[in-house]
C-alpha cells in the first residue's frame, strides 16, 4: 500500500500539548469510567447532557466564559456566555412545562444556524424531553415523515419555513400540538402558532434539572436508507460521555479554545460536535448563520482566531476549487488542529491542508448510529493521507467477513486477521454513545449485529500497523471480473487530475465482467467536458490504478447529486443511469 505520511504535530511555542500524547499507552489504560468521572453528576442525581455541557461550567465559576459566538449574515456578532446559555435553556425548559409536556415527549427544530435552535436543544434536554433536529432544506414530505415517525409534539421553526414546509402538511400531523415561531409575534403569527420570543420573555430563567437516568432517551437523529422510510436512531443521555471524551482526545479540544464546526445543525454532526462535545469541553463555539462562502470562511478562521476546525471533505474540495490564492489573503496563527467528517477524506485534501495552513486535515470516521467519533487521525500521530485513522480509546474495531441468510440478515461475523484484506468494519458494542435502537423498528436494529459485533455497513481494511482504510459502503463496492473495486479509491485517483473538482463512481451491470466502472465528474472552472478530456481522465486513472480498476467511461455533470452533509449519492447516480427507483431522496441537497 502506498501513501504519503505527514508528520505528527510537534506543536508551536505557546500551543498546548496534545491531550492524547502517547496513543498506545493511553489506549491501554483507558476505560469509559475515566471519562464519566470527569463529568460532574447532577445535584439531583444521574447524568444529563445539558448539565454536563453548560451548568457544570457555571457551577465551577466559569459562567462568564463565552460559550457561543453567533455571527449573523451581515457580520454582526453576539456572544453568549455559559451563564447566559444556562438561563436561556432554563427558560425553554419552563416553556415546555407551561405547554404541558412530559418527560420523553419529542421536541423538533426546523431551522438553520440561529441561537434559538441551541436554546431549544439544551432546554429540551434539561426538561427531560427528547430533541430531534430537522434539515431546514427538507421539503414538506420529509418533514411530515419525520414528525410523524417521531411523534413530535412541539416544533420550533421560522415563519418562512412554517409557511413553505409545515403549513401544507400540518393537517396530517395530529400529534403536533405546538408550533413556536422564532421570528414572529402578535398579529404576524399564523393561526395555530405561537411566538417563541414571547413565551421565552415570560418564562423563569431558573430550572432545576430533575434526576436523569443516563439511559433515558435524549436525542433522536434520523438517517435515510437506500429505500424505505427514514430510521430514527435513538441516543441516551449517556452519549455525552463519548461526546466529551472524543472532543477532548480526537479533536484535541482544550477549555477556552475557539472552535468551529461547520456542519448544519439539522444533522447529527451539527448537534454532537457543533454543540454538545465542544460545550462539554468548555470551549467557545462559532455559529455562522450564513451558508458556505470561501472568502467568508477564511475571514472567520482568521478574525475569530479559531484554534480547532471541524469541517466536511466536500467543503475542503470546494475551497481547493477556489485555489490557494484566496486562502493566502489571511493569516491563521491560532489554527492548531484541522479535522474532517461526513465522508472519507481524499489524500489530496489532507495534503492541501498542509500546503495552505501548515497543518494536515485529520480525518475521522463515525456514523449516526455510533453517535460519536469511533476512528480518528490524532494530533499526536503521523497522518497517513487517505486513512481513516486508528480506533478511539475505549473502542474495539475489527474487519469482519459477514455471512448472511437469503433475506440478507447477518447470521455470522468472522474477524479478518490478514492485513489489507477487505471486509466489513465492525465495532464491539458497549460504548456510551451507541444508538439504543431505531424508533419503532426493533427488527431493523437487531439486523445491525452479529456474533457480538455492530456491523457498520462500511467496507474497509486494516493495515499491518493498525490503521483503518475506507473502501466503500457494502452496497457500493464494485465487483468486476473478480476484482473488488472501491469507488472511493477510483474517485481519489480522479481528483488528482487538475481539471476534476468532484467525482462519483458506480458499477454498472455488464454481461461479461459482472460490473464495469463508470465515473461521473464535476469539473473545475475553466474546464469543459469533451470526448478528449474523458479519454485523458480514463488514461490518467489507468496509470494510477491499472486497467482493472480504472473507469471504462466518463460522464460530465454540472452538479453531482449530494446530501446536505456533502456526500455524493452514488446509489442515486446508479439509479438514474439504469432507470431504477430513486428511493428516499429527502436528504438531497437540492430539496426544499
Amino acid at each position: 500500500m502506498s501513501y504519503e505520511i505527514l508528520q505528527a504535530d510537534s506543536g508551536c511555542p505557546g500551543e498546548p500539548t496534545p491531550n492524547l500524547e502517547d496513543y498506545e499507552q493511553f489506549r491501554a489504560a483507558f476505560d469509559w469510567d475515566q471519562a464519566r468521572q470527569q463529568l460532574a453528576r447532577l445535584p439531583a442525581g444521574g447524568l444529563n447532557i445539558a448539565h454536563a455541557a453548560i451548568d457544570r461550567w457555571v457551577l465551577a465559576g466559569c459562567g462568564d466564559r463565552v460559550a457561543m459566538r453567533f455571527i449573523r449574515r451581515d457580520w454582526e456578532r453576539r456572544n453568549f456566555s455559559y451563564a447566559e446559555l444556562g438561563r436561556q435553556s432554563a427558560r425553554f425548559a419552563n416553556v415546555l412545562a407551561g405547554l404541558g409536556l412530559a418527560a420523553g415527549d419529542r421536541v423538533f427544530t426546523l431551522a438553520g444556524r440561529i441561537p434559538e435552535l441551541y436554546f431549544t436543544l439544551l432546554g429540551t434536554l434539561k426538561f427531560g424531553a427528547v430533541y430531534c433536529p430537522l434539515f431546514s432544506a427538507f421539503g414538506p414530505e420529509p418533514v411530515r415523515a419525520r414528525l410523524d415517525i417521531g411523534g413530535g409534539r412541539v416544533l420550533v421553526t421560522t415563519l418562512s419555513l412554517y409557511r413553505r414546509k409545515v403549513l401544507p402538511i400540518r393537517p396530517q400531523l395530529p400529534e403536533l400540538e405546538h408550533v413556536l415561531l422564532t421570528d414572529a409575534r402578535g398579529a404576524d403569527l399564523p393561526e395555530g402558532t405561537r411566538s417563541f420570543a414571547e413565551l421565552m420573555a415570560t418564562a423563569d430563567d431558573a430550572w432545576r434539572i430533575p434526576p436523569t437516568d443516563p439511559e433515558s432517551l435524549a436525542l433522536l437523529h434520523f438517517t435515510s436508507g437506500t429505500t424505505g422510510k427514514p430510521k430514527g436512531a435513538m441516543h441516551a443521555h449517556e452519549a455525552v460521555v463519548a461526546h466529551y471524551a472524543t472532543g477532548r482526545y480526537a479533536l484535541d479540544l482544550h477549555p477556552g479554545d475557539v472552535y468551529w464546526c461547520t456542519a448544519d445543525p439539522g444533522w447529527v454532526t451539527g448537534i454532537s460536535y457543533g454543540a454538545i462535545a465542544p460545550l462539554a469541553n468548555g470551549v467557545t463555539i462559532i455559529v455562522d448563520e450564513e451558508e458556505f462562502d470561501a472568502e467568508r470562511w477564511y475571514r472567520i478562521l482568521a478574525e475569530e482566531r479559531v484554534n480547532v476546525w471541524y469541517t466536511a471533505p466536500t467543503a475542503i474540495r470546494m475551497l481547493m476549487k477556489q485555489g490557494k490564492e484566496l486562502a493566502a489573503t489571511h493569516h491563521y496563527d491560532r489554527l492548531r488542529h484541522l479535522a474532517s467528517v461526513g465522508e472519507p477524506l481524499n489524500p489530496e485534501g489532507v495534503i492541501w491542508g498542509q500546503a495552505v495552513f501548515g497543518r494536515p486535515f485529520h480525518d475521522t470516521w463515525w456514523q449516526t448510529e455510533t453517535g460519536a467519533i469511533m476512528i480518528a487521525n490524532f494530533r499526536s500521530l503521523d497522518v497517513r493521507a487517505g486513512a481513516m485513522g486508528r480506533p478511539v480509546p475505549g473502542i474495539e474495531a475489527a474487519i469482519v467477513s459477514v455471512q448472511r441468510d437469503p433475506d440478507g440478515n447477518p447470521v455470522a461475523a468472522e474477524v479478518v486477521t490478514t492485513p489489507d484484506e477487505q471486509g466489513e468494519l465492525a465495532l464491539r458494542p458497549g460504548w456510551p454513545s451507541m444508538f439504543r435502537g431505531y424508533l419503532g423498528d426493533e427488527a431493523r436494529y437487531q439486523r445491525c449485529f452479529a456474533d457480538g459485533w455492530y456491523l457498520s455497513g462500511d467496507m474497509a481494511k486494516r493495515d499491518a500497523d493498525g490503521w483503518f482504510w475506507f473502501v466503500g459502503r457494502a452496497d457500493d463496492v464494485i465487483k468486476s471480473s473478480g476484482h473488488l473495486i472501491s469507488p472511493f479509491e477510483v474517485e481519489s485517483a480522479l481528483l488528482e487530475h487538475p481539471a476534476v473538482a468532484e467525482a462519483g463512481v458506480v458499477g454498472l451491470p455488464d454481461p461479461v465482467a459482472g460490473a464495469v466502472v463508470k465515473a461521473f465528474v464535476e469539473l473545475k472552472p475553466g474546464h469543459e467536458g469533451s470526448e478528449e478530456l474523458a479519454r485523458q481522465l480514463i488514461g490518467f486513472a489507468r496509470k494510477r490504478l491499472g486497467a482493472a480498476l480504472a473507469p471504462r467511461s466518463i460522464a460530465f455533470s454540472d452538479r453531482l447529486p449530494r446530501t446536505r452533509s456533502g456526500k455524493i449519492m452514488r446509489r442515486l447516480l446508479r439509479a438514474r443511469e439504469l432507470g431504477l427507483p430513486e428511493g428516499d431522496t429527502s436528504t438531497l441537497e437540492t430539496n426544499g
